[in-house]
Order: C-alpha cells, then structure tokens, then sequence
C-alpha cells in the first residue's frame, strides 16, 4: 500500500525544502544536532518586549535559569511558564526565543521560559523537577516578580508540551500552583508507536520516526522505561479537574495523534477543550512561527484563547 504523505502549505514545503537532505539525527549525533540547533540565527526581527530579565530560580539540582519576557509594563500581568521542545534532549532558552517572545506578543502575559536540565546526561526525572519547582518557584515569588499568580498557565511544545501537561497533572495531584490553563503544542504526550499517524507518516518533514525513537532511546538513558503519567501524561488514568486545555497539532505530523487522543480524552473527563489541527503545516512548525502564514496564523489564535482564559478565569 502506498502512503501518501499530506501536502504543505507552499510557504511551509519552502521552507522544508530550504533544509535540503537532512541526514537522521542518529547518522549526525547529538552533539552535531545541538550544535546546529543553537547556532542557527534567530530572526532579524522578533515581537519587541518592554524588558527580558535572565533569573535563576533554586532547583533540586542547582539554580534553575528562567528568561522573563515582559511584553507590557502591567505591574501585574498574567504569566505563563514556557518549556521548550527538543524531545527532552535538545534546545534552551535561546533557541527558543522565537517562539517564547511571540506567546508574550501574542497573549500580552509575561513568558517566563524554563531552561530545564537535559536528557541524557540528567536522566528523567529531571526535566519534570525543573519545570514543576520553577512553576512552584514563580507562583511563590509573584508578587517580586511582578506577575498574576491567580492568572498563571503553562505552556509547551512537543516535549515541552508533554511538561506543561505533567505539570498541570501534577500541581492538581499535590495542591501545587492553581493554574488557569495548559497550552499543549504539537505534544509529546504518549510512547505508543503504533499510533496511525506515527505508521503513516515514518518519514515526515522536521522529524522521522527514526529520530523519535533516536531521541525516546537518549531520554530513557539511565532512567529505564517510562512508567508514570508525569513522565508521559497519556498513562494518566484521570484527567478530570485539570485547568483548560488550548491543544494545537499539525497535519503532518507523526506524533499527531498522541495530542488528539489527549484532547478527546480531556473533554471526556470534563475539561474544556480546544483543539485544532493546522493543515499543511509539520512538526515544530511554531517554533519559527514567523516563517509560515499558518504559524503566525496558529500563535495569535493561541494568544488570542490564552487572552480570553486570563479576562475571564473560571474555577475547575
């Protein structure tokens, strides 16, 4: 049976096409694929911000370095704690300033951006103690820090997506921070690799089922398997009281599904929900949302529901 491979929108193929032939990430090395990941040039132009302050919040490991981007001079806006992707193995906040300072543009809150520990060299569950203490960190510390702590989200994309959801999980299980919603991009939420989109699409654009199970075998090195929902949020048994969920996947991407499933699984469980599901577009097409008409499109769809959820916050 022939697969056939969904079409990008013609800005979106250009810019995949603009790559070239991109060896696997397991052909190249990790080293290899972090370096071009953190040397690549940022835009010329990013959303101005009023102030970026660099923090350090403590951490069980050490000082944890969190980025502030404040997009307004509110005394106290909203916030959302930003966790950056790369399969738990790759990117900081540098690389991922794109996408941080257009979340702040795009909701006018303050983004603080998380620069958790990596994979493999810190093995899980290193990654979610950061990103849950840093949480824990900024809500503690709002009032200093000049942020709302009763207008607080989470955010992430592909395994910083599957963060800000353990998170989320995590702060309703242990009375931790009340946050008011979880903003899951294209995220690595589930380990099944049986999903349909993952057999139909093993040789998708920005990322290959041979780089997710490259990446899958780095992140469990010294950890063993994973077993536990704050590791992958899908082997939660209960979603119920969960903060609103704003899910955003991409058409072409193999790990779609997993985010869908979690969607369908929230409204079952009573949390609202929204999901969309961007044609034409692939895997990790907002981390250069600039780059695509439907990016830019997807980031101020997003703003504008984190926009609405912080003026009109609703218990859950």
């Amino acid at each position: 049976m022939t697969r056939t491979r969904p079409p990008l929108d013609p800005d979106a193929a250009a810019r995949v096409a603009a790559f070239g032939v991109v060896p696997p990430m397991r052909q190249r090395g990790l080293a290899a694929v972090r370096d071009g990941l953190e040397s690549a040039p940022l835009p010329d132009t990013m959303p101005p911000m009023e102030a970026i302050e660099d923090r350090m919040a403590p951490g069980p490991s050490g000082p944890i370095p969190l980025r502030i981007y404040r997009p307004t001079t509110d005394a106290s806006s909203a916030v959302v704690l930003y966790f950056h992707g790369g399969g738990m193995v790759l990117g900081s906040n540098h690389s991922f300033e794109p996408l941080a300072r257009m979340l702040a543009a795009a909701s006018a809150a303050t983004v603080v951006s998380v620069d958790y520990r990596l994979a493999p060299e810190n093995p899980p569950p290193a990654q979610f103690d950061d990103a849950y203490t840093a949480t824990t960190w900024v809500a503690d510390n709002a009032e200093t820090l000049g942020v709302d702590a009763t207008r607080l989200a989470v955010a992430g994309d592909s395994a910083g997506g599957s963060l800000a959801a353990a998170v989320a999980l995590a702060a309703r299980d242990h009375g931790g921070p009340r946050i008011c919603a979880q903003v899951l991009m294209y995220p690595g939420l589930d380990r099944d690799m049986a999903a349909p989109s993952i057999t139909a699409l093993p040789d998708a654009p920005m990322l290959s089922l041979d780089d997710i199970n490259y990446m899958h075998n780095l992140a469990d090195t010294g950890a063993g398997a994973p077993h536990d929902e704050y590791r992958v949020p899908a082997y939660a048994a209960d979603l119920s009281g969960l903060p609103a969920a704003i899910i955003a996947t991409a058409e072409s991407d193999p790990i779609r599904d997993w985010g869908e499933r979690y969607a369908a699984r929230l409204c079952e469980a009573g949390v609202q929900t929204t999901l969309t599901r961007y044609p034409g577009v692939y895997h990790g097409f907002l981390m250069r949302a600039d780059a695509t008409a439907r990016g830019r499109l997807a980031i101020a769809e997003i703003g504008a529901l984190l926009r609405a959820k912080f003026a009109h916050p609703l218990p859950f």
